[in-house]
Formats: structure tokens, C-alpha cells, sequence
């Protein structure tokens, strides 16, 4: 699963945003035809991906003490606080109000994908923020280092 690319799309007055085909045609490959999405914890965005995601980052918190602290709050801010949101005949998820809220969300959203995620922004948000991280991956370009095969 690979999301690549950045698109902006349309919110109508509902909520509701086109996730981009380029998207949606990795995500029909997974058994729930729709995204899982819940705040960020780095950025002030919406992460989404497919339901194989959560469920890998779900086995990941379950491989930690089950009465740890840091497990107990891996699944209330990750697993709690996930939406999964189908997608209707046009491709479209209704976005909940909190996370049109948390990412500054109005008329317009901006899709871009990580690899195995995607997040939504506020496109003017992300302006600023791919600006510091195209500075960032610049001055640490020597630490991305590729396997040799």
C-alpha cells in the first residue's frame, strides 16, 4: 500500500471531501472500502490510511505490556480516537466535526501521501509546513540511506 502525491479537493458544506482516485484505488484493494482517520500527533493535519494499517498498528500496541501505561495510551489516542468513514458513491468520507476542527479545515482540504498513510490539511497550513520540511530533508539528506540489494 503506497499513497503518493498531492491533490486538493473541495468540502462541501456537510463535511464531506472527494478523497482523491489515486487514493481510493489503493484503498480498493483492502477489505473495508473506506479510510481510517484520527488527529495527528506531529502535525496539525488528519492522518488517515486503510483499515491493514490500523490493524498492524494495533498489533504493535498489543505487543506491549498489557498493563503498561504507554499501552493504554497508544490505544486511547490511536485506536480511540480513529474514525472509520466509508466511502459513498462519489468517493466521498464525511469528515467529523473534532477533526475538521483539530486540522483547521473550511472549503478546501489538501491530500498528501506518506507511503503507507496520507494526511489531509488545511492547504494554507501546509504551505508553511512543506516549506520547514523540504529545509529539513535538505540539511539530512546524508541519513536517508538506501539498502543495497
Amino acid at each position: 500500500m503506497l499513497f503518493l502525491s498531492t491533490f486538493t479537493n473541495k468540502i462541501d458544506k456537510k463535511g464531506r471531501v472527494s478523497v482523491p482516485a489515486n487514493f481510493r484505488a489503493v484503498i480498493r484493494k483492502e477489505e473495508y472500502q473506506g479510510i481510517i482517520a484520527y488527529g495527528s500527533f506531529v502535525n496539525d493535519c488528519i492522518e488517515a490510511s486503510g483499515m491493514s494499517r490500523i490493524e498492524h498498528l494495533s498489533q504493535n500496541i498489543d505487543n506491549l505490556d498489557p498493563y503498561s501505561e504507554e499501552r493504554d495510551a497508544f490505544a486511547t489516542a490511536i485506536l480511540g480516537g480513529s474514525y472509520q468513514l466509508s466511502f459513498d458513491s462519489d468517493g466521498r468520507v464525511m469528515l467529523p466535526e473534532s477533526l475538521l476542527e483539530q486540522a483547521a479545515l473550511k472549503e478546501r482540504a489538501l491530500f498528501i501521501g506518506k507511503g503507507a498513510t496520507f494526511e489531509i490539511w488545511n492547504p494554507d497550513s501546509f504551505t508553511k509546513y512543506a516549506e520547514k520540511a523540504k529545509r529539513i530533508a535538505n540539511e539530512k539528506r546524508l541519513a536517508l540511506k538506501f539498502n543495497k540489494e
